[in-house]
């Protein structure tokens, strides 16, 4: 019978019999290696790896490692943000696989770890090992899928309170410092076609691009008192963090620009993110299914933020003014509702983030609903008109670099045609825009100017001496005033 004396007989004694011994056993474990990688496909083997860490990992390890998701909940998670932006300037020499990328204006080029890369990095004596890591699932028999992002931080259990209380905290004042000192406004965009919005475990996914809209408060053609009226608002808005707290409000603002197309409502809002150096989420109505994913969509942005709502009164959902249109039917395909809305800009759902501006935009105000224009909604109605001596004196500087001292002789004469004419700052930036001389480009817009003047007096006189009598008279006349929009009715 076997016995442990046997066993000891057995065993190799000698130096030359221990190394005999462990040459063969190494030589037999590196066949099964690479039998097992040739007949075990490399996602079992991984499954098998993972099982036999789970079961045996708690006994024998003494690395602890936290789990950092894309978001925390319904909201994004800041420790997760700070990662991505403090790991770019840990990247070292063990890292074998990097994702690179540049924009047209941007300098230098900007380097991301790719998935299933790790980083190493130090703190006070403690080593750490970053690994970035994506999951994807498949939503139920659509084709439609979730993808889940998360980072992987590992490092001694005993380190585990310094982690938590020092080192996080330094990696998010790190990314700080770091966004700080680069400055980039991004444009956030939804990506609501790769995902299912009925997928309640993920979040609204956001695309973006660096912002590298020129626009400032010192290049847009705006009135000098509304300018200095609107940043005198944006700097009290962000200093008053304590203030709304001791009042009870969320600490957000709401803005109408409103005016006819062509007035800069856009360059207005992209000088306004530069001006502050906030983020701007281009959000789309037409994309959202429901007032739940609504809500979502607002949890999904970052504080410092503005949030933009374009030609509110264009969406699907219906804000025109019910008052006014009592009689129409309602739309009985428009799922997000103007309650549903309302709610998201002023509910308690809006009070899920701070430091946040809401920027909507209209061609017509008049037919949105009284509820959406109240403050605490809209709080600032900014109306963009038409272009004005002094709108016309900045692009003049702009574009041809005409100022006080070196006046052109026809600065007088279009200043006087456009106190008595509508022409919109696009218009007139057009026309500086044809040609390098002053002389011509001034002279076009003359020509433009007495054009547009010609064309309101003889409408004016038109609807003066016309006396329609009746509803076919009415139809007559504006036939007559607009022949083109009539004739592709």
């Amino acid at each position: 019978m076997f016995s442990l004396n046997d066993l000891k007989d057995q065993m190799p004694t000698t130096p030359s019999a221990l190394l005999s011994a462990y040459a063969s056993f190494t030589a037999f474990m590196m066949l099964v290696r690479s039998m097992a990688n040739e007949l075990i496909p490399a996602p079992l083997r991984s499954y098998i790896y993972k099982a036999i860490n789970y079961i045996f990992a708690p006994f024998f390890s003494v690395e602890f490692t936290l789990l950092i998701d894309q978001y925390f909940g319904m909201t994004r998670n800041q420790v997760y943000d700070a990662a991505e932006v403090y790991l770019r300037t840990k990247i070292g020499p063990s890292t074998v696989r990097l994702r690179v990328g540049k924009t047209p204006r941007k300098k230098t080029i900007g380097v991301t770890i790719d998935e299933d890369e790790e980083v190493a990095d130090t703190f006070d004596n403690v080593k750490l090992r970053w690994r970035f890591l994506v999951e994807t699932k498949k939503l139920g028999k659509s084709d439609m899928t979730s993808t889940k992002r998360f980072f992987e931080l590992t490092f001694c259990k005993k380190h585990k309170d310094k982690v938590l209380k020092a080192y996080l905290p330094f990696v998010l004042a790190q990314a700080d410092a770091i966004k700080a000192e680069e400055k980039v406004v991004k444009l956030y965009t939804r990506h609501y076609w790769s995902r299912s919005d009925e997928d309640d475990d993920g979040c609204s996914e956001w695309g973006s691009v660096n912002l590298e809209h020129p626009s400032t408060f010192e290049t847009m053609a705006l009135d000098t008192e509304l300018k200095r009226t609107i940043i005198e608002d944006l700097e009290m808005f962000v200093r008053r963090r304590e203030f709304y707290k001791k009042v009870g409000k969320a600490w957000k603002r709401g803005y109408l620009l409103y005016g006819p197309p062509g007035t800069g409502k856009s360059s207005l809002i992209a000088a306004m993110a530069n001006y502050l150096k906030f983020n701007v989420y281009d959000l789309e109505l037409a994309s959202i299914s429901s007032d739940a994913v609504l809500k979502r969509v607002l949890l999904s942005t970052t504080n410092r933020s503005i949030l933009v709502i374009e030609d509110i009164d264009c969406c699907r959902v219906d804000v025109r003014n019910r008052a006014s249109d009592s009689d129409s039917d309602s739309d009985s395909d428009n799922q997000v509702t103007l309650s549903g809305l309302l709610n998201f800009i002023d509910g308690l759902w809006s009070s899920c983030g701070d430091e946040r501006i809401i920027v909507f935009t209209t061609n017509h105000k008049d037919r949105l609903d009284p509820a959406l224009l109240r403050p605490g909604r809209m709080d600032v109605h900014i109306h963009l008109s038409y272009c004005t001596t002094s709108g016309f004196r900045i692009l003049a500087s702009n574009y041809l670099g005409i100022g006080d001292n070196n006046r052109h002789c026809r600065c007088g004469e279009i200043e006087g045609l456009i106190e008595s004419t509508e022409v919109t700052p696009a218009e007139v930036a057009e026309e500086l825009m044809k040609s390098e001389d002053a002389d011509v480009a001034l002279q076009g817009l003359v020509n433009l100017l007495k054009r547009k003047k010609a064309e309101s007096e003889k409408k004016k006189l038109l609807i003066k001496n016309k006396k329609p009598r009746g509803r076919k008279g009415i139809t007559k006349l504006l036939r007559f005033i607009f022949p083109a929009m009539h004739s592709d009715a």
